[in-house]
């Protein structure tokens, strides 16, 4: 989609909640898209790893083109007359590799059909980028929170993008450069087949997020240091900005569908107007003042359907809506637990039957308590508790559903394995109630003798 405009109609509330709705999907052609995110940093002392340089991001994204990437570019500069094209990430079909704000690696899948397929792709990319990064000698973190570093310490991407959300986000949370430079996530995307179909699957997902949240709990060290938190991640969204992020309770509201969710959005406040491959810093802004042409940083400009599709993309939410669902709030981990979200969630919410008895575990749960279940987690993981039961024993009944889901959904691999295989690792966290956080903390306070770093052996790819 073009980024300027190219007729002289305005955006309307229909065209909005319209793009929203293009998204459903026939179920016999639904697809799960995998993302992770992971640390990189120098194997001779742990160091966070800057975009420039022989051994910089970018000499890693170049290498990865020997893999058949392509390179996306960004104009230099944020808005100045500097001409020139910063590499800022890669893409080979429909999978794309992009840097989060402080260098961390990100892969956004291709949308595939089956756990087997993600989880061989997830393998690939990884012996890929292990085998450029050891060339330049760098090694890839698999956590939620950078184990060590400051935020001072974490060298800054040349996004346009982010130089605005840099400068935006003190003002509207404590925790919003943390979040930008300083955490890394694993998501899982899902489709819907229609308006209904969104709203039963987002409800469910919503409402058990921080469930997942604390299956994935692995981020309890922050320079150097125990933080009181099992997942640092997850506290860190809940002083971000709250504006685009939380529990999002208006979800459960009867009415609620795309004409609410873009409501939602539309509420949110702006970062930026892309215009001739530049970021112009609007922060704060109204997109429906941008609709009509009415913003003092773009005179005469209109928002375009791609705008609001830039727009989607800065909102935080713990599931966001686009043209699809994404799952966003576990921390980043191995990669066996990186083909284990997208697993849990198709096998919940790809089977009519799990999704169901899903819900039958969480829709009385109140906006209180899930605001207080979110909060909880980051602190307890699997033993708080909600509306008298422990995270755990849900976390427990979760997986079981999302077992049978995808034992009916029987996609199986050329070994003629069905997709629950890729479920064990979390089971056994669920079974024995110790999250990774636990386990890194035993080894702290254990063998490691108080050395956070040792995190760079024992969690690295």
């Amino acid at each position: 989609m073009a980024d300027t405009v190219c007729d002289d109609r305005p955006l309307t509330f229909d065209d909005l909640t319209g793009w929203f709705a293009a998204g459903g999907k026939d179920p016999a052609g639904f697809r799960v898209g995998a993302e992770h995110e992971k640390f990189v940093f120098r194997l001779t002392d742990h160091a966070p790893v800057p975009y420039d340089g022989d051994a910089g991001i970018r000499a890693l994204l170049k290498g990865m083109m020997r893999f058949g990437w392509k390179g996306t570019y960004e104009q230099g500069g944020l808005d100045d007359d500097e001409s020139g094209q910063t590499l800022i990430g890669l893409s080979r079909g429909m999978a794309n590799i992009s840097l989060e704000p402080g260098g961390q690696f990100e892969l956004s899948g291709a949308p595939l059909a089956t756990m087997h397929d993600i989880c061989e792709e997830t393998g690939r990319h990884l012996e890929e980028v292990k085998a450029v990064a050891g060339e330049l000698g760098l090694g890839f973190l698999g956590l939620g929170f950078t184990p060590i570093w400051r935020r001072d310490q974490v060298p800054i991407m040349p996004k346009g993008r982010y130089a605005i959300m840099r400068r935006y986000m003190p003002k509207v949370g404590n925790l919003g450069l943390d979040m930008m430079f300083r955490t890394c996530t694993v998501q899982a995307n899902l489709d819907f087949a229609d308006e209904a179909d969104m709203v039963a699957k987002f409800r469910v997902s919503l409402n058990l997020q921080p469930i997942v949240t604390a299956l994935f709990a692995n981020s309890p060290f922050t320079e150097g240091k125990p933080n009181g938190f099992l997942t640092a991640r997850a506290n860190v969204w809940t002083d971000t900005d709250r504006d685009r992020t939380g529990m999002l309770h208006f979800v459960f509201e009867e009415a609620f569908g795309f004409e609410a969710y873009a409501r939602y959005a539309l509420a949110v406040p702006m970062y930026f107007v892309k215009r001739n491959g530049r970021y112009i810093d609007v922060a704060g802004a109204s997109f429906g003042d941008f609709m009509q042409g009415r913003l003092a940083q773009v005179p005469g400009e209109r928002a375009t359907i791609k705008d609001w599709v830039d727009h989607t993309s800065t909102i935080f939410p713990e599931v966001r809506l686009k043209q699809y669902l994404e799952m966003r709030g576990a921390d980043a981990g191995p990669w066996s637990r990186l083909c284990g979200l997208p697993a849990l969630w198709a096998g919940i919410l790809y089977d009519r039957d799990a999704q169901a008895a899903a819900w039958d575990l969480c829709k009385h749960w109140t906006a209180v308590e899930r605001s207080t279940l979110r909060r909880d987690v980051a602190v307890r993981g699997l033993k708080a508790s909600v509306a008298g039961r422990s995270v755990q024993e849900i976390a427990k009944d979760m997986l079981a559903l999302a077992h049978q889901g995808l034992r009916r959904r029987a996609r199986l691999s050329a070994g003629m394995v069905d997709e629950t295989n890729y479920l064990a690792e979390l089971e056994d966290i669920a079974e024995t109630g110790v999250t990774a956080a636990e386990r890194l903390l035993e080894l702290y306070h254990g063998s490691w003798q108080g050395d956070a770093s040792r995190v760079f052996e024992a969690c690295a790819y």
